[in-house]
């Protein structure tokens, strides 16, 4: 009896590799310049969202480039590759995850957070105010604050999916992304947010914990999802950057 494989593909692997197809067919040729962003969302039926990391994954792949200022070309290389990139869950689905579990948490941890851990929330504040100039070194602090929450709620079991959602936040289109939509340059933001939980928690309110948590993980989306189209600003991605460590994700 024929089986078929299963496709588990995601969404943004999909867009990628429907683009890759009218590379490898010719209809796209090398030169040519995409269709902006906003356009392709349109002719393609999803969100810019999508769209952006597929431009991400297209250009890690070697398929496409970015030319600041000018937009997204296909490369020569192009023609002749296929598109088999998977970085796994998109940005987006890791942070709509966050977004599910950590304002929970947080609340939790308001209702049992000792002073001491209150101390070490603290100091990951000021870790942070000390990365406002240079925010390459503000990962360290910034995990610190959402994983030292998740070790006040008092369940392991949480403090291991905070742990994983984190890791997944090291892959290379989270990276491009980030550094693609300004996310690095948020210290203040980050810091600002931050405070605001803490004295939540401080305070043992659960419901402020919570909805401070939350708008928090709300301002990081919003800058990854709505920043202008990437391909007309900023730095864009290499390869050597996909393996170097993210910065100031939130």
């Amino acid at each position: 009896m024929p089986f078929e494989a299963i496709s588990t593909q995601r969404l943004y692997q999909k867009v990628a590799g429907q683009i890759a197809g009218l590379i490898k067919s010719g209809e796209l040729q090398p030169g040519s310049r995409l269709p902006p962003e906003r356009d392709l969302s349109k002719r393609l039926g999803v969100s810019r969202p999508t769209v952006r990391e597929a431009m991400i994954a297209l250009e890690i792949s070697g398929l496409v480039e970015v030319r600041t200022g000018s937009g997204i070309y296909v490369t020569a290389r192009g023609v002749d590759s296929g598109f088999s990139f998977d970085a796994g869950p998109s940005p987006f689905e890791i942070l709509g995850a966050r977004k599910l579990i950590e304002p929970e948490i947080a609340a939790l941890a308001a209702a049992s957070i000792s002073g001491v851990q209150l101390e070490a929330l603290r100091e990951t504040l000021g870790g942070l105010a000390a990365c406002i100039e240079d925010h390459s070194t503000s990962l360290g602090p910034d995990r610190d604050f959402h994983t030292l929450i998740a070790t006040a709620s008092a369940n392991t079991a949480l403090i291991g999916i905070i742990d994983g959602l984190w890791d997944k936040m090291f892959s290379p289109i989270f990276e491009a992304l980030s550094v693609r939509t300004g996310l690095p340059q948020n210290v203040r933001m980050t810091l600002a947010d931050h405070t605001a939980i803490f004295e939540r928690l401080a305070a043992h309110d659960g419901d402020g914990a919570r909805e401070a948590m939350r708008i928090h993980l709300e301002h990081v989306e919003v800058i990854l999802a709505e920043h202008d189209d990437p391909a007309l600003m900023g730095r864009t991605p290499t390869r050597r950057m996909a393996g170097e460590n993210m910065r100031a994700i939130g």
